[in-house]
C-alpha cells in the first residue's frame, strides 16, 4: 500500500513514484476513459494523417503546411507523452512509474508544450507576412528558414526546461511516493520534496509568463499588423479573403491558449477556492485537446487539405 503525504515521515528517494489520477474520483474516473481515449485517439489519427497528407503531396510541401506539419508532430509528441499513462492510471488504478521515467516525462510535456506555443507564433509571423506582403513573401518565407525556425524552438524548448528535472533530482528525501496526478507535473512533484523548492517555484513561474508571455504578445503583434493591412483593403470582399486565410491559425491559438490560461489561473490563484481534481482534470484536457481539435480545425478549414483527403477517398473507392 502506498504510503500517504504524512509531514512528520520522510523517505529516500523513491525508486519508483505512484499516480493516482484524479484523486477523490476512485473508481468512477474510469468513465473519463470515454473522453479521453477518443481525444487521444483523434490525436493520433488527425495528425498522422496531416503527416502523411504533407509527406506524400508535393504541392503541400510549402512553408505553411511545413508550420502545420511541425506543429502536428509536435501534438502527436504531447499526446503521447501522456494519453497512455493517463488512460492507465483511469481504467487499472493507481499505477507505479519509475522515478527516472517520471523525470523524463515531466521533460517531455513540458519541452512539447512550449515547442507548440513557439511554433504558433511562427504561424502568426508566418500570416502577418503572407497578408502584409504577399509579394515578398516567396523570398522572405523559404522551406529552409521553417527548417531552422523548427531546430531552433526544438533547441530552445530543451535548453529552458532542462532545469525542471534537474531542480527535481537534487532532492534525497520525499514526504511520500504518492503524486495525487494522472501525470509527473513538476509541480506534483516538488510538493512532496523535504527541503527548500523556493528555487522551483520561481523557475515554474518564471518560465510560465516568459515563454507564453513573450509567444502571447508575439502573436497579438502579428495579428495586429495583419488587422492593419486587412482594414485598408477596398473592399468587403478582399478583406474577407484575407481574414479566411488566418482563421484557422485563430482557432488553433484559441484551443491551445484559452484552456491553459484557465488551467494556470485556477491553479496559481484559484486552489484554495476551486477543488484540486478540478485543477487536475484541467491540466488534463489543456494538454489533449489542443492535439485532438488542431487536426479537425486545419482539415475542415484549409482548402488545400480538405480537397487532398477528398481526393484521397474518392481515389481509393474508385479502385474498390
Amino acid at each position: 500500500m502506498a504510503e500517504g503525504p504524512h509531514l512528520n515521515s520522510t523517505f529516500p528517494r523513491p525508486t519508483f513514484f505512484i499516480l493516482t489520477g484524479i484523486p477523490g474520483l476512485g473508481g468512477t474516473q474510469a468513465w473519463l476513459t470515454l473522453v479521453f481515449g477518443p481525444m487521444y485517439l483523434l490525436a493520433l489519427l488527425g495528425n498522422g494523417t496531416l503527416l502523411a497528407l504533407v509527406q506524400i503531396d508535393s504541392t503541400l510541401q510549402q512553408p505553411m503546411f511545413l508550420l502545420l506539419a511541425t506543429l502536428a508532430a509536435t501534438d502527436l509528441g504531447l499526446a503521447t507523452s501522456i494519453a497512455p499513462g493517463l488512460l492507465a492510471v483511469m481504467w487499472l488504478g493507481p499505477r507505479p512509474m519509475p522515478y527516472g521515467a517520471c523525470l523524463a516525462q515531466m521533460f517531455f510535456v513540458h519541452a512539447l508544450t512550449a515547442v507548440e506555443s513557439g511554433v504558433l507564433l511562427a504561424m502568426a509571423c508566418d500570416r502577418a507576412v503572407a497578408v502584409g506582403r504577399p509579394l515578398h513573401y516567396p523570398l522572405l518565407i523559404t522551406k529552409a528558414r521553417v527548417g531552422y525556425a523548427a531546430l531552433a524552438l526544438a533547441l530552445k524548448a530543451v535548453a529552458i526546461v532542462v532545469p525542471f528535472p534537474l531542480l527535481v533530482a537534487r532532492f534525497e528525501y520525499f514526504r511520500a511516493k504518492t503524486i495525487d496526478h494522472a501525470y509527473c507535473a513538476h509541480m506534483a512533484v516538488v510538493e512532496l520534496v523535504v527541503g527548500n523548492t523556493q528555487a522551483n517555484n520561481l523557475y515554474g513561474l518564471a518560465l510560465s509568463l516568459a515563454v507564453s508571455g513573450i509567444d502571447i504578445l508575439g502573436i497579438a503583434g502579428s495579428y495586429g499588423l495583419i488587422a492593419h493591412t486587412v482594414l485598408r483593403l477596398p473592399t468587403w470582399e478582399a478583406r474577407a479573403k484575407a481574414f479566411g486565410t488566418c482563421s484557422s491559425h485563430i482557432c488553433v491559438i484559441l484551443a491551445f491558449y484559452v484552456p491553459g490560461l484557465f488551467s494556470y489561473l485556477t491553479h496559481r490563484f484559484g486552489r484554495h477556492t476551486i477543488p484540486k481534481p478540478v485543477h487536475i482534470l484541467l491540466s488534463n484536457i489543456y494538454l489533449l485537446l489542443p492535439p485532438a481539435l488542431n487536426p479537425l480545425i486545419y482539415g475542415v478549414r484549409t482548402k488545400q487539405i480538405r480537397d487532398r483527403l477528398l481526393e484521397t477517398f474518392t481515389f481509393r473507392k474508385s479502385q474498390l
